[in-house]
């Protein structure tokens, strides 16, 4: 499974919409609220259409589905189906932080398998496809690979978790694991992409708000480098026809810690 042309069209479309990102940010712009959800911009909207428009172009028989436009269905009738965010973590951008994130993952049979995550401030570049690995490309052009910690024990974890949805769950994931160790970030791309990077080793979020376009190009990332990602009871994530929300919460380890982390957390989410 080679997939050179679909990451080399989506690291394309995300350096694009990063530019129009970049160009609106620290501007002002006007912030309206999406219905029983969270903020979007003129930004987000140009970001969305942009990507859409080349994913179309370029693979034309494959479903679309992005957090900007409706859903058309297609992702539960084509076994190739794009999944987009093109910019993760509003709330980080409209505050003039650096902390969200252009995403655009591609799954077949339900099997994330192409993952381009792109922090537009920094020019950072997060990308992967299956079975070549996963890499990191800075702002000069430098090439480096990626591969998780080695840290295997609960006391050790370093956590990363949101931001702006942090939750007193979160307090009770750290004494849980027994560590004091966390670092906040906005986008779910960037919080996977530093335990990718070997840089944090566990993310947790028990909450059901995150969707199918949070979670696959970042997991494509992540299981290249060696990472792991499933729900709270352990399953994977399922991104054939299922419900566009991860219902059932989000763990995300080094892969080393990861039974390890649902056993400590498991009495904390029975309801999971």
């Amino acid at each position: 499974m080679a997939l050179e042309r679909e990451i080399a069209v989506a690291e394309g479309l995300a350096r694009e919409a990063a530019a129009i990102l970049r160009n609106y940010f620290g501007s002002g712009i006007q912030v309206d609220y999406k219905p029983g959800e969270g903020p979007v911009t003129q930004a987000d909207r140009e970001a969305d259409e942009l990507i859409l428009r080349g994913l179309r172009a370029a693979f034309p028989e494959d479903g679309l589905l992005s957090e900007e436009s409706p859903d058309d269905g297609s992702r539960r009738t084509r076994e190739r189906v794009w999944m987009v965010d093109p910019m993760d973590g509003t709330r980080d951008f409209i505050q003039g932080r650096d902390g969200f994130a252009t995403m655009i993952g591609l799954a077949i049979a339900g099997v994330p398998v192409v993952g381009v995550v792109l922090q537009p401030v920094t020019g950072m570049l997060l990308r992967a496809r299956r079975d070549h690995g996963a890499e990191c490309v800075d702002a000069a052009g430098h090439v480096a690979q990626l591969r998780v910690s080695h840290i295997d024990e609960l006391p050790a974890v370093r956590l990363v978790a949101s931001r702006s949805h942090r939750t007193e769950a979160i307090d009770r994931v750290r004494a849980a694991l027994g560590t004091s160790d966390e670092l906040n970030v906005g986008s779910v791309g960037l919080k996977l992409g530093l335990i990718a990077r070997g840089l944090r080793d566990v993310y947790v979020n028990p909450e059901s708000h995150s969707s199918l376009w949070d979670t696959l190009a970042p997991e494509a990332i992540l299981a290249e480098g060696g990472g792991k990602m499933t729900d709270l009871r352990g399953h994977a994530l399922n991104y054939a026809g299922a419900p566009l929300r991860n219902l059932h919460g989000l763990v995300a380890t080094n892969g080393r810690l990861h039974e390890r982390v649902l056993a400590a957390l498991a009495p904390l989410f029975p309801a999971a």
